[in-house]
């Protein structure tokens, strides 16, 4: 079963550089471990303190939940956030070269 999150939230302007560093450091661990079912982006939006996940998971384990870098980022984010993190459920309506349909 695949399922594909989207999760939005908004950072303090002082915490916002902080949470893309420990964003980056998710995606080395990643690089290093290679988890299968897993394909993951997160991008920080032009106003500098938006950030917007996706994450699309293979069966009912989510690899993320493994990961210790993902971890200390998780540990802290609702300090770091003037709002959210909003989590919601999403289905792809179309893409171009973004991720298998």
């Amino acid at each position: 079963m695949t399922v594909t999150r989207v999760i939005r939230y908004k950072t303090h302007p002082e915490c916002a550089d902080e949470n893309e560093r420990l964003i980056r450091d998710v995606f080395a661990e990643l690089a290093e471990q290679q988890p299968p079912g897993l394909r993951y982006a997160a991008f920080r939006l032009d106003d500098g303190v938006s950030f917007v996940h996706v994450a699309v998971t293979e069966g009912a384990a989510n690899p993320l939940s493994a990961s210790a870098a993902f971890g200390k980022f998780q540990a802290g984010i609702q300090d770091r956030c003037v709002e959210g993190p909003a989590a919601a459920g999403a289905a792809i309506a179309g893409s171009y070269q973004f991720m298998p349909e």
